[in-house]
């Protein structure tokens, strides 16, 4: 449900300042549904074997949403054709979807944005500052993605019959926390550390989709796929139970970063691969938070979030300080030192 390339989420990371004015929360989330309003307004036109006006293409165009979209994929050097739109807009199999889109709009319309941005910020340090922009699309792609226009990181969200009101939710608590936590810890690599360490401790950060499932959810009790069918749930229970192993498989991966093992592309591709569906970067992720949180409470969860590094000794000392040893899988003191997160013997 949060797949989204890590291009993206980096671009949005750079983009936000940390926040320089601690206990205070500065929190702008602008909801655009322009795009989509305007789409809309073509299919209902095709729905009535009208032809769309001049007027309502020159609409959609100019939308706010579909110039952000295209600017997207310019950024990206991928063809951007107005043409693609409207061979979209005019299909039959759309417009089959007209009513559908409609009520699925009104309802996300309906959507109070301080209810997501509260679940994000109650997992955020004290003063996180938090803007974004949250546009509604009806467009080609069924993907949801974070990216960052003129600066400020914005969430194009994928207009979808088949998610609730309550899922949608869901999916912008967990975006506003990524973006939030940004904006908290900043994106810039520690200069004093070798760069095999730097880039250890940026894949380590991928963990931020476990703190992001567990911020969406509401809570430690609470199920991250609460809202979500039988079989989501499923799937991700057995993820989970599969703990032990996957924190063995990406801990495997930090070593070969550390010693230098793997070429760029190689790195890429393994470290892209614990994202899947919501692989062990979410998983492992969530399972390490949520026994934090458990063991020491949210307080000291949220303090460690700017350092993952620590985030992986603090999940230790709370397996051990629950004398779970043996039972629960641990990262290995070697790896912790020589990332920084706990001193050399």
């Amino acid at each position: 449900m949060h797949t989204r390339a890590a291009l993206s989420l980096a671009l949005v990371l750079a983009a936000v300042p940390p926040h320089s004015r601690p206990g205070v929360r500065d929190t702008t989330v602008r909801f655009v549904s322009d795009e989509a309003d305007a789409a809309l307004a073509i299919l209902q036109s095709r729905a009535a074997r009208r032809t769309p006006t001049l007027s309502q293409w020159n609409r959609f165009f100019s939308s706010e949403g579909y110039r952000a979209l295209a600017r997207r994929d310019s950024s990206f050097d991928r063809p951007f054709s107005r043409d693609v739109y409207r061979a979209f807009l005019l299909s039959d199999t759309l417009v089959a979807r007209t009513d559908a889109l409609a009520r699925t709009l009104a309802a996300w319309k309906r959507i109070v944005i301080g209810r997501p941005a509260a679940l994000a910020l109650a997992y955020l340090p004290a003063g996180t500052a938090l803007h974004a922009t949250l546009f509604l699309e009806i467009k080609p792609q069924g993907n949801s993605f974070v990216f960052a226009v003129d600066g400020t990181p914005s969430i194009f969200l994928y207009v979808n019959p088949q998610e609730t009101a309550a899922q949608l939710q869901n999916t912008m608590a967990h975006e506003l926390h990524h973006i939030g936590l940004g904006s908290a810890c900043g994106a810039a690599a520690d200069s004093s550390q070798p760069a095999n360490v730097q880039q250890t401790r940026e894949w380590m950060s991928a963990f931020g989709e476990g703190l992001a499932m567990l911020a969406a959810a509401g809570g430690a009790d609470v199920h991250p796929h609460a809202l979500d069918d039988s079989a989501t749930k499923a799937r991700w229970d057995k993820d989970v139970a599969n703990f032990n192993a996957d924190l063995a498989t990406v801990q495997a991966f930090f070593f070969d970063v550390l010693d230098q093992r793997l070429p760029a592309d190689s790195i890429s591709a393994r470290g892209m691969s614990f994202f899947g569906i919501q692989g062990p970067w979410y998983t492992v992720g969530w399972t390490m938070a949520v026994k934090i949180e458990k063991t020491f409470g949210r307080e000291r969860l949220v303090a460690e979030m700017c350092s993952p590094q620590k985030l992986l000794a603090t999940y230790n000392e709370a397996v051990r300080a629950t004398q779970q040893t043996g039972s629960a899988g641990v990262w290995s003191d070697s790896l912790l030192q020589r990332v920084g997160a706990i001193p050399s013997r």
